[in-house]
């Protein structure tokens, strides 16, 4: 484990998810999830979930109960529920995406595809020795400006347009336009996020329907 000024090692995992990847086996000393995302998985709650030793947890606990961050019993028990199916909706997630990503990567509209999964990927030989999936998440960069860009989102049939992600729908949204509005240039020049970026949150929809939705949207430009 990496030790730095006596600093702990807290990861979000949200993306990964534990079937995809595990943190903790890894040398992190807190993993965190937004349970509202891939946990829940049917944009039915909002919870989140700390994972960690019994020691660093006891150390959150007291904490957690003061600042009222106990989920409620309804919350709890639908979360309890949608585990269940966890392993299964995130491994048709997983073989969804990388079916669209290996696809889209190849229209002519698209500057680059960015998906863990895919060998052009910066960072794909390390995915492949930590993950076991690459997940539900893909960001495309169309070959076209901000207003281009817009227009392709608009014009999807099945990806909804909304900021979140990990649900039973494919979701789609404009960075630039919804997450990281009102940053700099500057700033969004050095996060790596350009106007043209689309990101893309994969459901349970057939690959071959959201590949076609992708295709007629790209055509607008």
């Amino acid at each position: 484990m990496l030790t730095l000024y006596s600093a702990l090692l807290a990861i979000d995992n949200t993306f990964g998810t534990p079937v995809n990847q595990k943190p903790i086996h890894l040398g992190a000393d807190i993993v965190v999830h937004s349970a509202t995302k891939y946990l829940g998985g049917h944009s039915d709650i909002t919870a989140g979930v700390v994972m960690g030793s019994k020691q660093h947890i006891g150390e959150i606990w007291a904490w957690r109960k003061n600042l009222g961050q106990m989920p409620a019993p309804e919350t709890a028990s639908i979360l309890s529920r949608s585990i269940k199916s966890l392993v299964l909706r995130v491994k048709r997630q997983n073989e969804s995406a990388l079916r669209i990503a290996t696809e889209i990567e190849k229209h002519p509209k698209i500057k680059r595809v960015l998906y863990p999964g895919l060998s052009s990927f910066a960072g794909h030989e390390l995915a492949k020795k930590q993950m076991s999936g690459f997940g539900g998440m893909i960001t495309i960069e169309v070959d076209g400006d901000y207003e281009q860009t817009i227009k392709v989102a608009d014009n999807f049939k099945i990806f909804r347009i909304a900021p979140s992600l990990g649900s039973a729908e494919s979701l789609c949204t404009q960075p630039v336009t919804t997450t990281h509005h009102g940053l700099t240039d500057e700033e969004l020049q050095r996060r790596g996020i350009t106007p043209s970026m689309i990101r893309l949150s994969v459901g349970f929809e057939d690959a071959e329907d959201l590949i076609a939705d992708l295709e007629q949207a790209l055509n607008i430009i």
